[in-house]
């Protein structure tokens, strides 16, 4: 048969719909990217935020359309969605043949067989023991890929849902792990980028210490160009993790920290284990440990009672610490968490207007720092030719695949697509990096 996957949300997501595909290709069905046309469209979901609950269910009256229209067969709905509204999806949205909880990820090639006998499959198998191992197709482009080192998380933040969907903090071994980044490098990948929930926590619940920095260190020894990690912790971010960040000129000196807020109280009441003093002793360190250090985090505004001045109090720390790449985000009153029924609720649209005059301040930040690299020769990752800009386009060690900037650049003969070049900042863009190579 022919089988379409559709991917929604993380990375970690895209993982696992890549686990999906290797089972439904070795199953002898043929797999696609395209769900017109075929037997079943597999839609793996996010349903972390509203908005992501948003997209999910927009995805799926859009398949639902090409079922009535008489253009897919079957529509199945696997991921944190599902997990989360196990109960009510197939009442709430009957366009749905069949659904697999987090846990169920590896029955995808029987609930197939079992939607195309004319049954209705629920496979919610034990969101502690998901198998994580085993074959992927990378969907990503050839050169980049990711390497999910652990499932789940044990951080429980009064905000967040994922241990609810996702399950307790489980590592990988380093056997698999490495026998799988081998793969990966055989392949021709350039970036391998390493992620997990909490990748700081990595090693903790196997081998009962913190197993990130010697798993890098392997890493390192693989013919990878650059490693990436997302994401860190501020309180796992140890020595000897930092030592080895140092060491390995491969591991990119970017790193992602989701730090959320930086008032006390309110790191307090989203349950996080740092305060501000060791935030900003946390920073300083880093920066003088790792020159040319760019910080991505993640900051939430309109917690339940944050006051204006908790608020201005975070909007000082982002002007002053200079971080150079930040996500920020209304906070999502979601069912099941802490923060959900906290008195003193923020009005949404004064959640709304903080958040828009965060982004507003970071962008002068990150404006700041393009600025800065006027005049730089930096190593580009080349990602192919940008037809609507009419030049190349890559990544700079600066730059993550999907949530960070680009730069352009020209170049007098042909650059493929996964070739490092050097190119020199000639100007800005729209938040992007512009310049040319140096041949």
């Amino acid at each position: 048969m022919k089988i379409a996957f559709v991917s929604l949300g993380c990375a970690k997501n895209l993982v696992n719909t890549e686990q999906m595909m290797a089972l439904v290709k070795a199953a002898g069905h043929t797999v696609t990217g395209d769900p017109e046309g075929a037997d079943v469209a597999v839609l793996n979901t996010c349903g972390f935020i509203d908005s992501a609950k948003s997209e999910a269910i927009q995805n799926i009256l859009e398949l639902a359309a090409l079922k009535d229209q008489g253009k897919l067969g079957k529509l199945l709905v696997a991921g944190c969605l599902t997990q989360r509204y196990r109960d009510e999806i197939l009442e709430e949205l009957p366009e749905i043949d069949g659904i697999l909880g987090t846990g169920s990820y590896t029955d995808i090639v029987p609930a197939i067989e079992s939607v195309m006998e004319g049954d209705t499959p629920t496979y919610f198998g034990d969101i502690d023991h998901t198998i994580e191992d085993g074959a992927r197709i990378v969907s990503t482009p050839p050169y980049t890929a990711f390497l999910k080192i652990a499932e789940g998380c044990d951080n429980r933040c009064a905000y967040c849902v994922i241990p609810s969907l996702r399950g307790r903090y489980r590592s990988r071994t380093m056997e698999s792990l490495l026998a799988e980044a081998k793969k990966l490098a055989d392949d021709g990948v350039q970036e391998l980028i390493v992620i997990a929930q909490d990748i700081t926590r990595y090693g903790t619940d196997l081998y009962h210490k913190r197993m990130l920095p010697e798993l890098l260190t392997e890493l390192c020894k693989l013919p990878f160009h650059w490693v990436r990690l997302h994401y860190l912790y501020p309180d796992e971010l140890d020595d000897a993790l930092i030592d080895v960040i140092a060491r390995e000129h491969k591991i990119l000196k970017y790193i992602d920290i989701p730090l959320q807020h930086i008032n006390d109280r309110i790191l307090k009441a989203m349950n996080r284990r740092s305060t501000k003093a060791e935030i900003i002793a946390l920073l300083k360190k880093l920066r003088e440990r790792l020159p040319g250090l760019v910080l991505r985090t993640s900051l939430i505004c309109g917690l339940p009672g944050e006051t204006e001045e908790e608020f201005e109090e975070l909007c000082d720390f982002l002007r002053e610490s200079g971080i150079e790449r930040a996500g920020i985000f209304q906070f999502s009153p979601e069912e099941g968490t802490p923060a959900a029924v906290m008195p003193d609720q923020v009005d949404p649209d004064t959640a709304k207007r903080r958040v828009e005059l965060l982004v507003e301040l970071q962008s002068r930040v990150m404006d700041a720092w393009n600025e800065s690299r006027l005049g730089e020769t930096l190593e580009v990752l080349c990602e192919g030719f940008d037809q609507e800009m009419g030049c190349y386009a890559g990544r700079s060690y600066a730059d993550s695949p999907d949530v960070d900037g680009k730069v352009f650049f020209t170049a007098a003969g042909l650059v493929p697509a996964g070739t490092f070049v050097n190119v020199r900042i000639t100007g800005t863009s729209d938040g992007d990096l512009t310049g040319e190579i140096e041949e």
